[in-house]
């Protein structure tokens, strides 16, 4: 008797085993079927499972919101689009009007990114789909212990002109006296800031502020709507207002543009040029493929509206390749736009590690590594012989700072900006340089250097004095 209960219950058990294990199954496959109910090749896997075969390999996927971009190949019509959208039960966020066909999409089931963009990727109407990367800074740290200077501080931008106080070496540096005999720049040449924003109210930043001319129409997108750009655009809440949570970003407007000459703080690159802020990175310093995508989508339509936008200053990256990031860049390159791109501070070989957007193959794109006050490469910054163009000074940068502040700080992030001033600043005496013109000024001027051969293409640290001298 004992023996036939134990059967009994044993065989119960099993039951609810298998009847467990059944209904499991039909909520998969009913998961499977509302997230992928469409013509696909037979072979295709669900979404789920591609995450998790690229999972196990060790792919890439977004911890940032569950979006992607995908690039529909030309004469896809946008009802096919919606439809094809629809059959996956998502929702077009944004459509990237400099790239014909890329558009932002949403997942509301909240299915890993990589498998939503492996599926669209399945499609033939696709040319490419891709996860909304997550973006962060270039940066090493700071140094806050002169955060509360007030007085001019030129004789510590050793960037600029260096005495060879504190260690350094005299004149390992960019040049700038020599430079500003030549120029002082222009407020017709405007300067992106595509970053944290900047904190345009800063005394040392205010007079430089790009802001939108009353003759000029707000922008307009046709699906994030009108947006009051009087000062720039920010993407993270998508309104007009890019004032800085982080610093970053008014860290680099500083080494571009802080007005010189006004008995206050420090002085930038340029003592004219205007700096437009593009505020695509939270306080915490992150941002998206999609965040710098459609900032630049932006700066492009502004440009073609009339703004005078020459030059873009990227101090942050990713280590994913993204297409959508590099088709719009190369749109940038089509309106005139050149690309500074900072190329890392993790001490890595970029030719082999590379790191976008500096590793662009792009006419207008330059890759900017950082040196320190000895002319020697920075021990924090990223090298490559092919890859890297020019060095430029970027440990223990004193610049402006939040909280109409100053601050010391490196990374390749603080190199990258001064390129920028320079690009500028030789605009504001050569106007009709183009964009290629331009970027080979900037590559032909450099101060060759010992500790530079094979770390960078050029051999050499940017000299702005050469730079803007006469072509």
């Amino acid at each position: 008797m004992n023996r036939n209960k134990y059967i009994l219950y044993l065989a119960l058990v099993l039951m609810v085993i298998l009847v467990a294990a059944l209904a499991g199954q039909i909520r998969r496959v009913q998961k499977q079927w509302r997230s992928t109910v469409r013509i696909i090749p037979a072979e295709s896997k669900s979404r789920e499972d591609v995450a998790q075969d690229q999972l196990d390999q060790g792919a890439a996927t977004s911890s940032g919101r569950p979006e992607v971009l995908v690039k529909f190949r030309a004469g896809v019509s946008e009802d096919a689009i919606n439809q094809i959208t629809a059959r996956f039960n998502d929702r077009i966020q944004d459509e990237i009007e400099a790239v014909p066909g890329l558009t932002a999409i949403d997942d509301p089931d909240n299915v890993e990114p990589v498998a939503v963009a492996a599926q669209y990727q399945a499609l033939p109407e696709v040319e490419y789909a891709e996860p909304n990367y997550e973006i962060s800074l270039d940066q090493t740290g700071s140094d806050t212990s002169q955060a509360q200077v007030k007085d001019p501080r030129f004789a510590d931008q050793w960037a600029l002109a260096n005495d060879g106080r504190h260690g350094g070496k005299k004149g390992a540096d960019i040049s700038a006296m020599q430079a500003w005999a030549t120029t002082k720049g222009s407020d017709e040449i405007v300067v992106a800031v595509l970053d944290s924003g900047v904190e345009y109210t800063h005394a040392d930043l205010v007079n430089k502020i790009w802001t939108r001319p009353a003759s000029m129409k707000p922008y307009q997108d046709r699906d994030l709507g009108t947006v009051d750009d009087v000062h720039g655009y920010n993407v993270v809440v998508n309104n007009g207002d890019p004032m800085d949570e982080n610093g970053h970003g008014t860290n680099c407007a500083g080494i571009i543009g802080a007005e010189c000459g006004n008995n206050l703080g420090v002085c930038g690159v340029n003592w004219k040029t205007q700096i437009m802020p593009l505020k695509f990175l939270n306080a915490g310093g992150f941002g998206t493929v999609l965040g710098a995508v459609e900032a630049i989508n932006y700066a492009i339509d502004r440009k073609r509206a009339g703004v005078n936008i020459r030059v873009i200053n990227v101090s942050w990256g990713l280590t994913q390749h993204s297409r959508a990031l590099e088709d719009v860049i190369r749109k940038a390159s089509e309106a005139g736009i050149l690309f500074v791109a900072a190329s890392g501070s993790s001490n890595s070989n970029h030719d082999v590690s590379p790191h976008y957007p500096a590793g662009y193959n792009i006419g207008n794109v330059i890759s900017v590594a950082a040196t320190d006050r000895n002319d020697a490469l920075a021990s924090f910054s990223n090298y490559g012989a092919k890859s890297v163009q020019i060095a430029a000074p970027g440990k223990d940068i004193l610049t402006t700072a939040l909280g109409n502040e100053y601050e010391q700080h490196s990374g390749t992030s603080m190199a990258a900006p001064l390129v920028a001033g320079v690009a500028a600043l030789t605009l504001s005496a050569h106007p009709n340089l183009s964009v290629d013109q331009l970027r080979s000024v900037l590559l032909e001027s450099v101060d060759k250097l010992p500790g530079l051969r094979g770390k960078v293409s050029t051999q050499g640290r940017i000299n702005a004095a050469r730079a803007v001298a006469d072509k």
